[in-house]
């Protein structure tokens, strides 16, 4: 059975419950009581062992970019950003961007530090920033 611990709503999914934690200000990514694993993205069932015992967990929060790409935009479209992916110390993988740091500094290999960005109007989204500069 999926541990419902942030709001007690059975019917509510995963990506529900992560998107609510994510507007609350919290990041949470899965813990499977059965094997041990973390997994992210939210799904019903853990991806390593196939067990229903997933719990809400938050995670250090820290990780290294795995790999990047810059997408280029005209600066009227608002500029040039990057997308990364980014391995958390739990071991999952997930995608998001770098914020913070100039497109020529952005690396393999750079630590990063996770962070919930909320713009006026906008959802909650994921995003990293440098460790150096935490």
């Amino acid at each position: 059975m999926v541990n419902e611990q942030n709001d007690g709503v059975a019917a509510r999914g995963p990506q529900e419950q992560y998107l609510s934690s994510l507007a609350q200000g919290r990041f949470q990514i899965q813990h499977c009581a059965s094997c041990g694993a973390h997994q992210f993205f939210p799904r019903v069932l853990c991806v390593h062992c196939g067990a229903t015992e997933l719990e809400w967990t938050s995670p250090a929060g820290t990780g290294t970019v795995y790999s990047y790409s810059v997408v280029r935009r005209k600066p009227e479209a608002g500029g040039d950003y990057n997308v990364a992916l980014i391995d958390l110390e739990e071991g999952v993988r997930l995608m998001s961007r770098v914020d913070d740091i100039a497109l020529d500094r952005l690396r393999i290999g750079l630590p990063v530090r996770a962070r919930v960005r909320r713009d006026d109007g906008q959802a909650a989204v994921l995003v990293f920033t440098p460790a150096e500069d935490a």
